[in-house]
């Protein structure tokens, strides 16, 4: 035994002083992601610097999480967004809604494949309005065998494969008309559902991304600069305004202000609103494209301001109904998540609890004022990621701050910044005006091809029926 218990000793000692140098050689570095490079050639001379931008080097980490990332931001859409909106409308439409987010998932995916990336993310053409054909057909997206070297060339975004950057973008792609029909819910065909998705991801979505994510883009760089960091302008001003127009184009339920339509399961609704909350993590933190600190100050962000808007949208109608609601309280949530979107790359996370609370109590009176308005905005499309998404990019002129983006001048208006005020007011200006004529101009057009609503008859029936032939409740 004593003879064993020595040979263990010799080993160890042996495997510690061949350790050694290693262990001293990390303690004395930083930690860097390994790469092929790194580990196949060693001893090559360093690359020029064109060289070295052409071949940067994979982030496994980085990878990882935006994989993740992407993960969660598709599962906002469904199960989240549909149980949301689904519980939300009457019994005889749960279906209908839920059809409109599951079948988004699939085309939303495949425009973005052919062509909707390109137009967001390549190079400028027309003057900047819009992207190139440089991505069409994922050219320039995907892997590839280069034949002289005898190795695969995989096209990069930063220090992530750009098929990840694509799929990551598209998950945006995919939400953003999902939460349009929220407007239109209990009354649109969906036949002109699906026609009008595309078209209005086509010649709005694509290049309002254009012009606020790409690198040239004129709300990106430049003179009119603006901060959006996960979609204010993009997702949320986009859809909310399109919203609007909508219900106003397309005009109010059968009913509407004459009998009640009550939401017909809160639970589902409730359930929803968990996953989004969840899902936006994603969408946030996310959009850092890297596992950093700007992605960790983008998570507590989100996490803070959805928990003050829970807090005050509940306690607003505590206080002014008597009762605080379930449906309130998730609204709340969703108007802070909305509100913090485009800021939680730009302020600190005390600064997402006030962004929560405002957000909360706008959107709260916006949702409150709608029936005095004549609008019949069914699921409050434009109540909560209009209003929300408004506040949130103003809001993030007033407290981004140099300690957030790393930046040694003056970032938002309390650092003594004005412009940066200035710019987000015309990135939201542009971003309504885009979405407002640009969503005209589709439901005029689809109006007099196809019509844009279901029959009475098939209203009163319900979009379960009329629309998909199957019913969501069945009780024998």
């Amino acid at each position: 035994m004593i003879t064993g218990v020595r040979t263990a000793l010799a080993v160890c000692l042996l495997l510690g002083l061949s350790l050694n140098p290693l262990l001293a050689q990390d303690a004395d570095s930083t930690v860097e992601p390994a790469t092929v490079a790194d580990t196949a050639a060693p001893e090559t001379a360093p690359a020029t610097e064109p060289e070295a931008e052409a071949a940067a080097p994979l982030s496994p980490a980085d990878t990882a999480w935006m994989l993740v990332s992407s993960a969660l931001v598709l599962m906002m859409t469904a199960p989240g967004l549909a149980l949301f909106y689904s519980g939300l409308v009457r019994k005889k439409n749960v279906l209908g809604v839920m059809m409109q987010c599951v079948f988004l998932m699939g085309l939303m995916s495949v425009i973005w494949a052919l062509w909707g990336y390109s137009l967001a993310f390549a190079p400028d053409v027309m003057g900047g309005i819009v992207g190139g054909t440089d991505y069409v057909l994922m050219n320039n997206v995907l892997p590839t065998w280069n034949t002289s070297t005898g190795s695969i060339d995989v096209p990069m975004a930063g220090s992530i494969p750009r098929s990840v950057h694509m799929v990551f973008q598209m998950m945006f792609f995919i939400i953003t008309p999902a939460l349009i029909c929220g407007a239109f819910a209990e009354r649109m065909k969906f036949s002109t559902m699906v026609v009008f998705s595309i078209l209005w991801g086509t010649f709005v979505y694509c290049p309002l991304a254009h012009w606020v994510w790409s690198d040239n883009g004129w709300l990106f760089t430049g003179e009119y600069a603006a901060f959006d960091f996960a979609g204010g302008t993009v997702v949320h001003i986009s859809s909310g305004f399109s919203a609007l127009v909508c219900s106003l184009v397309i005009g109010r339920r059968l009913g509407y202000g004459q009998e009640p339509m009550p939401p017909h399961n809160l639970t589902y609704t409730c359930i929803g609103a968990a996953l989004l909350w969840v899902g936006w993590f994603g969408f946030n933190a996310g959009s850092a494209l890297a596992a950093n600190a700007l992605a960790a100050n983008a998570f507590v962000a989100t996490h803070l301001a959805a928990a003050a808007g829970t807090v005050a949208w509940a306690g607003a109608e505590w206080i002014l109904r008597g009762k605080p609601t379930i449906l309130g309280a998730c609204s709340g949530a969703v108007a802070g998540l909305v509100c913090i979107t485009p800021a939680c790359g730009a302020v600190t996370p005390l600064s997402g609890i006030i962004l929560g609370v405002v957000a909360a109590l706008a959107c709260y009176y916006a949702c409150t004022v709608k029936t005095k308005l004549g609008y019949d905005d069914a699921l409050d499309a434009f109540g909560v990621h209009g209003v929300g998404g408004m506040v949130g990019a103003l809001l993030t002129g007033v407290f981004a701050t140099r300690a957030v983006i790393g930046n040694p001048e003056a970032q938002g208006l309390l650092e003594g910044n004005a412009r940066q005020f200035v710019n987000q007011g015309v990135g939201v200006l542009a971003a309504a005006i885009l979405a407002v004529v640009g969503t005209l101009i589709i439901l005029k057009l689809l109006d007099a091809v196809m019509g844009l609503r279901v029959t009475q008859q098939e209203e009163l029936q319900g979009l379960d029926l009329s629309q998909h032939g199957e019913e969501g409740y069945i009780f024998l």
